[in-house]
């Protein structure tokens, strides 16, 4: 019972404090742009109807569902092949560090050339900022496995499903779920900009679409919304870690 109350008071301690400040350091607040927190959570109860969720935010979950799944696939598929064979690795370097150096942000523009406006757009930014976490993370786990690991797995003959499923994977897990965590907060944000250009809807489209009918209490409620979903995904993301990895906290323990 102790230990729950101490992990409790560590996970929400520090949020309740600063909850309370913003609380109380802007209740006399007859700003335009910062209104009292007390305006901002009413106009959210209004705000953030099952209207309005059904218009944007199941929208925008979907498209970072699909966007960050599609990294995922790509990321780890391409950095396994890049992490076992030396020449691949050699001959992709300079591109990979090329391509990584592009703000994500900056292709937008490009992206909507040949993608549209639509729904596919905006997959492909996520993806485009969310991949590379994922790859570099799965080379560096590829190459980082144990030689003697790899010389007992040719001794004793695995196949190569074998060598892939009972060594190359669990022992690169812990540094490719590492990159699978941050791409997680990168593709929320991706998400956001991606509806921030010519969208209908999403998240990012309210919030600019409440920016510019200066509606700024709904615009504060918005960015509140966002801050409470990167904190629900991160915590759905602790039970997957947790789950995956289940072996490797116990071992280092």
């Amino acid at each position: 019972m102790t230990r729950l109350l101490r992990n409790t008071l560590l996970l929400f301690g520090l949020p309740a404090v600063l909850f309370g400040a913003w609380w109380f350091a802007s209740a006399g607040s007859t700003s335009f742009y910062f209104p009292p927190l007390e305006r901002i959570l009413a106009e959210f109860g209004q705000t953030w109807t099952a209207d309005r969720w059904r218009a944007d935010v199941l929208p925008s979950i979907g498209r970072l569902a699909v966007g960050y799944t599609l990294s995922c696939l790509l990321g780890i598929g391409l950095g396994v092949l890049i992490g076992r064979l030396r020449w691949l690795r050699d001959l992709t370097e300079p591109l990979l560090e090329f391509l990584r150096a592009i703000p994500p942000p900056v292709l937008v523009p490009v992206i909507m050339l040949f993608a549209g406006i639509g729904d596919g757009m905006k997959i492909v930014v996520i993806v485009s900022g969310c991949v590379w976490p994922i790859l570099l993370n799965t080379v560096q786990g590829v190459r980082g496995i144990d030689a003697v690991q790899t010389d007992t797995a040719a001794v004793y003959r695995f196949s190569r499903w074998d060598r892939f499923w009972r060594l190359l994977l669990p022992a690169a897990s812990p540094q490719i779920v590492t990159g699978m965590r941050q791409s997680l907060s990168i593709g929320v944000i991706l998400m956001v900009i991606s509806e921030m250009f010519a969208a209908t809807s999403g998240l990012g489209y309210a919030i600019v679409d409440f920016q510019t009918s200066y509606r700024i209490p709904a615009m504060w409620s918005g960015v509140l919304l966002l801050g409470l979903l990167g904190v629900a995904l991160a915590l759905l993301f602790h039970l997957f870690d947790r789950s995956a990895l289940h072996w490797y906290y116990r071992m280092r323990r």
